[in-house]
């Protein structure tokens, strides 16, 4: 296979949040990363513009950071597991907009997501991250299902 192609994916983002769907994305990471020598970027975003009124937000976003850099650990090893480090990030804010960041900080060449989950409480509007990514984003998006 000729690496130098267009096709070749030297970085890849991957957007995680624990989901068994964020789980198959890394999955299918593996794979590329083993075909075209690439890099991987994992990301966890802690999602700000929630409406929170259930508890003390202070409180709220700690254990939504604490679940965030246990997500990350637990990717960051099966990664290990293969052989493959990976750049770990968490960021706070809004999910398409941490991710379009990161991008073009890193200069990623492809973003891998599964077709749902991203943000436990959004999920059901979150189909949309991955469709609001595929429209806004200014790298190759593949959504795995």
């Amino acid at each position: 296979m000729n690496t130098n192609s267009n096709y070749s994916f030297k970085k890849i983002l991957v957007p995680i949040d624990g989901s068994k769907y964020s789980e198959k994305a890394l999955q299918r990471a593996c794979e590329i990363v083993n075909a075209f020598d690439s890099k991987i970027i994992l990301l966890y975003v802690v999602e700000k513009s929630l409406p929170i009124n259930l508890l003390d937000r202070k409180e709220y976003l700690k254990i939504l950071r604490k679940f965030g850099n246990k997500t990350l650990e637990k990717a960051n090893n099966v990664l290990l597991k293969k052989g493959i480090t990976a750049k770990t990030f968490l960021k706070e804010g809004n999910i398409v907009a941490e991710i379009e960041k990161v991008v073009k900080k890193e200069k990623c060449d492809l973003i891998i997501v599964g077709n749902k989950g991203l943000g436990s409480i959004t999920r059901f509007l979150l189909g949309s991250v991955s469709n609001k990514l595929a429209q806004s984003s200014s790298c190759s998006l593949l959504i795995i299902k």
